[in-house]
């Protein structure tokens, strides 16, 4: 298999296993990946996040005013632009974001108990640090 076509196989397989380890989400996917970006990056604005998930400004504020509404995530103003509005997790968004995590990898882990023999798991395994840098290629170019 040449390049181009492993690289569309391994976008697809990938995706196809992303979305449907997210239909085991209880939350909208927008507010999901908020969260996510709070806890994995710290305080940031609602357009740092926009721009992160590739979403307009407004979708993301429409999250994010979701996520106050339930507590999930606070504001401060900005320590060094006060026009600018910070985001936070909350206790409760950290809560809600390890249920929702933890639904996903439950779901994930039962499959692969299901689905792969042990040689099956060792390969999968052997290609998480493949995978790992493959990810942080694509991130640094």
């Amino acid at each position: 298999m040449d390049d181009a076509r492993l690289a569309e196989e391994l976008r697809l397989t990938i995706g196809q296993l992303v979305r449907t380890v997210r239909t085991a989400d209880t939350m909208p996917p927008g507010e999901a990946a908020v969260l996510g970006h709070l806890d994995r990056d710290g305080a940031m604005t609602a357009a740092d996040i926009a721009e992160r998930r590739g979403v307009t400004h407004q979708s993301a504020t429409k999250a994010v005013k979701e996520l106050l509404g339930q507590g999930l995530v606070r504001t401060e103003a900005h320590p060094l632009d006060r026009r600018k509005i910070l985001l936070h997790l909350t206790p409760a968004g950290s809560s809600r974001l390890a249920e929702e995590r933890g639904r996903r990898a439950e779901w994930l882990g039962a499959a692969i108990d299901d689905a792969l023999g042990p040689e099956e798991r060792e390969v999968l395994v052997a290609a998480l640090p493949l995978l790992a840098r493959l990810t942080e290629r694509l991130r640094t170019s």
